[in-house]
This record gives C-alpha cells, structure tokens and sequence, in this order.
C-alpha cells in the first residue's frame, strides 16, 4: 500500500515540474551518434548497417520470387480454366524475370491433374462415366424430347 502511495505522489509531483530534475540529465547523457549508443565502434558500425541492407535485399528478392510463383500459378489456373487474364499477375512475373516457374510441388500436383483430366477424356474414361450414369433418367429426357419433336412437326406438318 505503502508503495502503491508513493508511486502515485511522485508521478504527480513530477507532472508539476517540482521534481523532474532526473529526466533531463538522462537525455543530456544519451550519445548523439548510434553506432556509440550500440556500444560499437563507427567502423563495426557501417559493417553492421551494410549486413542489414544486404539481408534486406536477400528478403524482398525472395519475397518477390514467391509472389512471382504465385502468380505464376494463377496464370497457369486461369488458362486452365479459361478465365479472364490478370495484369498484375503478369506484372509480378516480369518483374521477377523470365526465371520464374511453378515450384516442384505444385508442378507435380498440376501433373497429377493432367494425368486424371487425360484419364476422364479418354474412351475408358467416358466407359466409366456410363456406368456412373442414371439410365432412367436418361430415358425420360429422350421421351420428353422425342414428344416434343413429334408435336412441334404435328403442328407444323397438316398431313400428320
């Protein structure tokens, strides 16, 4: 409690300004140059702030090499699907350069895919897909349009 009294006076002592000597040798005693406020020497430094920008280039390249996959993959998507082209994801690939390709994962998931859309256009695959079939309703639908076929040409025909 006792504590808890002494902190709350002190804080308003010190917003009156009748206590607030402390602060301003604290700012007076912080070194204006940072590499000594870092605890280094100039030299070591510059090498440390060179180290950082070269890090920081290693991260965007990456950065930049990922969104280039990914939109590399959306394009890839797109065309599969036949879906309207994106500027930005063209944008991203040039910027990236002409290196950019789908990483091996997704190359193998796409070759995968391909292999199954092969399968399912293929003869044995439309034979599969009969099987998969509802014959019944396969039937109405065939009466319902030849029914439909024989009144529109009993309509158009007087004969019949």
């Amino acid at each position: 409690m006792a504590f808890l009294m002494k902190s709350m006076l002190s804080n308003q002592v010190k917003n009156l300004g009748l206590g607030g000597g402390g602060e301003e040798s604290k700012e007076e005693s912080t070194p204006s140059d940072p590499a000594a406020a870092a605890g280094m020497t100039r030299e070591e430094y510059e090498e440390y702030q060179k180290q950082m920008v070269e890090e920081k280039m290693e991260r965007d390249a990456a950065f930049a090499q990922k969104k280039a996959e990914r939109a590399c993959l959306r394009v890839h998507l797109r065309e599969k699907y036949r879906l309207p082209k994106s500027e930005l994801d063209e944008n991203q690939i040039q910027m990236a350069g002409d290196d950019v390709g789908l990483p091996e994962d997704l190359q193998k998931m796409v070759a995968e895919d391909q292999v199954e859309e092969e399968d399912k256009d293929s003869i044995l695959g439309q034979l599969q897909n009969i099987q998969n079939m509802d014959m019944d309703a396969i039937k109405e639908k065939a009466q319902a349009t030849f029914t439909e076929m024989k009144q529109a040409a009993e309509q158009k025909c007087c004969v019949m």
